[in-house]
C-alpha cells in the first residue's frame, strides 16, 4: 500500500531541510584588536587595525553558514563591528553600530558575534562600526554558492580580492574628534589604497605596491570592496573588461564595461579575462567626486596595484595606465555605468518586488548647521540630516531601550516626508533651510509591511553630492532614480519592478533622487545611514524598528549573554536640545 501524497510531501520537505541543515556549517575567528605600526607616505604611525593586518582577515563561508568571531579589544578606545550586507535574520544583538544595536567593546574586553548568513551569495565586508575606527579595521566577507546551484556563470579559474581604501597620515580618530568638538570639517584622506598600499604614483610607496598575478587565457573572479571612507571612486584596469556579475552579495545580469563606479560601503564582483599581451598593467582607482567644482580639497591621488603576467617576457619599464579610468569630476561615466545595473532574476536567482505597498515615506538628505556647546560657549558647526532631523546617539543603545521596553532613550516620531517643502534641487534654497533639529527619532514598521522610500537630495548650502544609503538587515530593490525633484505622479511610471538592482547600498545622486522598496520582514533595530562617514558623524541617519510577527518565528531573538556595557562614546559632541539646554 502506497503512502498518501500529502505524507510524501512532507517528508521531502523535512528531507530539503535536514539537508540543509547537514550542509550548514559554523566557523570560528578570533579577531585581536590591536595597534600596530604601519609606514606609508614617507612617515609611520600607530593604527588600530585586526590580526596585525591591513586590511583585515577574509571571512569565507558557503551560503547559510554561521561564524563566531570572538572579537579581543586590545586597543586604547571601544570599538564595535558590523557585518555589512548580512541580514543577521532575527538577530540584530550581532550586527554592530555602536549605541545602535551594541555598546562598544570596551579597551581590554572581548564579545563574541553571531554572524548568520541566510540569502546572501558573492562577496561582502566587514568594519569597525565606531568612530572613524573603520579606517583601519576592515575586511572583505567571501559567501560562495551552494554547491547544488554554482555559480551562475563558469566558474572561474581562481580569485582576487582588492580592498580600496583611505589613507591618513595622522591619528584620524584624534583629528576627527577635535573637529567634531569644534564644528569644523573632518579631514581629508592622503591618499587611497589597494589592499592597504597606495601605489607607484604616491610618496615612498613604489616599493610596497599590491601585485596580482595571472596565467594568460584564465579568467578571474575579481571581488572589489570599497572600503573608503568618504569617496565613491572608480576604478578599471588597463587594456582588460570587467564583466560584472554581482553586487553586495547578489547577482546582476552580466554588464561588460572598461571601468566601474563604487560607493563607499559596496562590493562587487567581476570577472576578468587574461587575454592581453604578457606584460604589466596597472589597476587603478581614483574619486570620483560630485560636489561642487569649487570645492577642491578632495583626495586626488590616484592609487594603484599591478595586474602582471606570468611567463617569461621582458617587462616594460612602466605598466600601461588604464585610459578607460574617468576623470574626477565626470559624472555621466558614473550615471551611465550605474543605470546598466540589472538583477539576474531567473529561476534561480528570482526577484520578489513588493508591489503592496502600505507605508511610503519620502527623506531628504541634507547638510544643515546646529548650535552647540565649545569650552562654555554656544558655537554653529557643521550637520547633516534625514528629513531635517540630525541624529544624535543616545546613552545606551536603542535596541536594547526597545527590547526592555525603556522610555527616554529615542522617539518613535521619525517624519515620514519633509516638514518643509521647496524646491530642493534649486541652485538657491532659502535661507531657513540651513539649520536642523537635533533628536534620537525612530520609525517603527509592522512585520511584513511593504515599504517604499523615495531619498531625494538636496542642494542646501550648494552642498549637493552623492550619498551611499545604507540600510542594516536588509537588501533592496532600487526601483527607479533620476535628477531633479521626484514627481510622485510621473516618475513612478518608469520604475523597473521587472529586474531592478538588488542592493544594500545605493547612490542617492547629486540633486536627484532614488526610489527603493523592500518588505520589513526582519524584525529588529537596524540602522539606515550615509556611508560617507563625515555625514553620519553629523547625523544623516536613522533608526528603522521592525515589531516581532506573531509567532517566536517571527520575532527577535534573545540576547545573547555579556553584551558589552554602555558608556560614554570616545567621539561625542556635546550638543544643545532646541531649546539650548545642554544634553547630557
Amino acid at each position: 500500500m502506497g503512502l498518501p501524497s500529502g505524507f510524501v510531501e512532507l517528508l521531502l520537505l523535512y528531507g530539503i531541510f535536514f539537508l540543509g541543515l547537514a550542509q550548514a556549517k559554523v566557523h570560528y575567528h578570533d579577531f585581536i584588536l590591536t595597534e600596530t605600526n604601519f609606514t606609508r607616505l614617507c612617515s609611520s604611525k600607530s593604527m588600530l587595525v585586526v590580526n596585525e593586518s591591513l586590511p583585515g582577515p577574509v571571512i569565507r563561508v558557503t551560503k547559510g553558514d554561521t561564524v563566531y568571531v570572538n572579537v579581543h579589544n586590545q586597543g586604547y578606545y571601544g570599538v564595535t563591528i558590523h557585518w555589512h550586507g548580512v541580514h543577521q535574520p532575527r538577530n540584530p544583538w550581532s550586527d554592530g553600530p555602536e549605541y545602535i544595536t551594541q555598546c562598544p567593546i570596551e579597551s581590554g574586553s572581548n564579545f563574541t558575534y553571531e554572524i548568520i548568513f541566510s540569502d546572501e551569495e558573492g562577496t561582502l565586508w566587514w568594519h569597525a562600526h565606531s568612530d572613524w575606527t573603520r579606517a583601519g579595521v576592515h575586511g572583505a566577507i567571501v559567501v560562495l554558492p551552494n554547491k547544488e546551484t554554482g555559480f551562475p556563470f563558469p566558474e572561474p579559474d581562481g580569485e582576487e580580492i582588492l580592498v580600496l581604501g583611505s589613507w591618513y597620515v595622522g591619528d584620524v580618530n584624534e583629528e576627527v574628534a577635535e573637529d567634531l568638538e569644534n564644528g569644523a570639517d573632518t579631514p581629508r584622506s592622503d591618499s587611497y589604497t589597494i589592499n592597504g598600499q597606495p601605489g607607484d604614483f604616491c610618496e615612498c610607496s613604489k616599493e610596497g605596491t599590491y601585485r596580482w598575478q595571472v596565467d594568460y587565457g584564465k579568467t578571474y573572479l575579481l571581488r572589489l570592496v570599497n572600503a573608503a571612507m568618504n569617496a565613491e571612486l572608480y576604478f578599471a584596469i588597463a587594456q582588460h573588461n570587467l564583466t560584472v556579475v554581482g553586487l553586495d552579495g547578489s547577482y546582476v545580469k552580466p554588464v561588460i564595461t572598461g571601468f566601474v563606479m563604487i560607493s563607499p560601503g559596496q562590493t562587487m564582483d567581476m570577472l576578468v579575462t587574461a587575454n592581453q599581451p604578457l606584460g604589466r598593467y596597472y589597476m587603478a582607482a581614483r574619486q570620483y567626486d560630485s560636489a561642487r567644482y569649487d570645492v577642491t580639497d578632495y583626495d586626488k591621488t590616484n592609487t594603484t596595484a599591478i595586474l602582471e603576467y606570468r611567463g617569461n617576457y621582458t617587462p616594460s619599464a612602466d605598466p600601461i595606465f588604464p585610459s578607460t579610468l574617468p576623470t574626477y569630476e565626470d559624472f555621466v561615466p558614473a550615471l551611465s555605468f550605474t543605470s546598466r545595473l540589472r538583477s539576474l532574476a531567473n529561476h534561480d536567482h528570482p526577484v520578489n518586488v513588493p508591489k503592496n505597498i502600505t507605508t511610503r515615506m519620502y527623506i531628504t538628505a541634507s547638510m544643515n548647521t546646529i548650535t552647540f556647546d565649545y569650552e562654555g560657549t554656544t558655537k554653529s558647526g557643521l550637520a547633516s540630516s534625514l528629513n531635517n532631523v540630525s541624529w544624535i546617539n543616545p546613552s545606551t543603545d536603542v535596541l536594547l531601550a526597545y527590547y526592555r521596553n525603556m522610555s527616554g532613550i529615542y522617539t518613535p516620531d521619525f517624519p515620514e516626508y519633509p516638514p518643509l517643502l521647496f524646491n530642493f534641487t534649486a541652485d538657491e534654497v532659502p535661507d531657513y533651510t540651513t539649520t536642523t533639529i537635533q533628536g534620537t527619532k525612530v520609525k517603527m514598521f509592522d512585520y511584513n509591511e511593504e515599504v517604499e522610500i523615495v531619498f531625494q537630495g538636496t542642494n542646501v548650502f550648494d552642498a549637493s553630492e552623492d550619498h551611499p544609503m545604507h540600510l542594516h538587515g536588509y537588501t533592496f530593490y532600487v526601483v527607479g532614480s533620476g535628477y531633479g525633484n521626484f514627481d510622485n505622479v510621473t516618475d513612478p511610471e518608469g520604475y523597473n519592478l521587472v529586474d531592478p538592482p538588488k542592493m544594500n547600498t545605493v547612490s542617492l545622486p547629486k540633486k536627484g533622487w532614488a526610489a527603493l522598496r523592500f518588505k520589513a520582514s526582519n524584525p529588529g533595530v537596524w540602522l539606515w545611514h550615509c556611508h560617507l562617514d563625515r555625514h553620519l558623524s553629523w547625523g544623516m541617519d536613522t533608526v528603522f524598528i521592525v515589531k516581532n510577527g506573531g509567532t517566536p518565528e517571527t520575532s527577535i531573538r534573545e540576547p545573547p549573554p555579556n553584551m558589552p556595557p554602555c558608556s560614554s562614546s570616545a567621539i561625542r559632541l556635546q550638543r544643545l536640545d532646541n531649546s539650548g539646554e545642554k544634553i547630557n
